[in-house]
């Protein structure tokens, strides 16, 4: 295998690939994230990462795990940063494992400012980030000329769910993807009709999506929290709030829940 080149020290230095698994299903990996993944001399990847990919890793391949779950860190960012650094430094191609997209939540700009930082080559290898899996399972248009022009993505946990400015985001032709808001979602429904968004606005949580077991349903705004209650939805789980939701065409996927949410409306 060819090793990358010398870093800003003059020392040999192998690279990092920053790789997207994708929401979960092997079938979604890239060609080149898979190639990746039976080439690299080193994986460092997610908890998130299904075990049907990590069994594509070679058996001659050391593989760590830096998982993640909420308010818990197997290993805190900083020392995936210096891990990464470390493992290039000594002439390795690593691979950087991510559930969804690298760089959209997996904090992959992150990781590749520090390791330009420490001189170590990167490459970024992107894969089908949560929403677009979520929407794909509900076969639920994230735009559509008729109904959504715009979709910003945004995430419930991220420095404080009252630090954030959603104004705007929400509404009448617009779309609203919410990573990791499950926790959160009676305090992002109340967030979101404070800002002006109807509670009658149409809601989807995709729990699973593309993973053995999904479930898609559907409520209105005033009711996400009770839904997350009553259904016990856990994460992973992406919630989408828009007129789109209206327009999916798995009725027989997307679990319609809205009766309470209409009267609470």
């Amino acid at each position: 295998m060819e090793r990358a080149s010398q870093n800003f020290t003059g020392k040999d230095t192998g690279k990092v690939l920053l790789v997207g698994a994708g929401p979960g299903d092997p079938d979604l990996l890239t060609m080149r994230a898979y190639n990746a993944i039976r080439t690299a001399d080193i994986v460092v990847h997610d908890g998130l990462v299904d075990a049907r990919i990590l069994k594509l890793i070679p058996d001659k391949t050391p593989r760590i795990s830096v998982a993640k779950k909420r308010s818990r860190h197997t290993v805190p960012q900083p020392g995936i940063n210096a891990l990464l650094v470390e493992k290039a430094s000594e002439g390795l191609t690593v691979l950087r494992l991510k559930g969804g997209d690298p760089f959209i939540f997996g904090r992959g700009g992150e990781e590749a400012e520090s390791l330009r930082k420490a001189g170590i080559a990167v490459d970024i290898v992107p894969g089908i980030s949560a929403a677009l899996g979520a929407a794909a399972e509900a076969v639920l248009p994230l735009t559509h000329r008729e109904a959504s022009s715009a979709v910003t993505f945004v995430a419930g946990q991220c420095k404080g769910l009252s630090d954030q400015n959603w104004s705007g985001l929400a509404g009448t032709g617009r779309t609203l993807v919410i990573y990791m808001g499950v926790a959160t979602a009676a305090d992002i429904a109340d967030k979101l009709i404070a800002d002006g968004v109807s509670p009658a606005m149409p809601v989807a949580i995709v729990e699973r999506a593309t993973l053995p077991g999904a479930r898609a349903m559907r409520s209105l705004l005033a009711d996400l929290g009770g839904l997350v209650e009553r259904e016990n939805i856990k994460s992973p789980a992406v919630i989408i709030v828009g007129e789109v939701v209206d327009r999916s065409l798995a009725e027989d996927r997307l679990v319609a829940l809205a009766e309470n949410a209409e009267k609470m409306a």
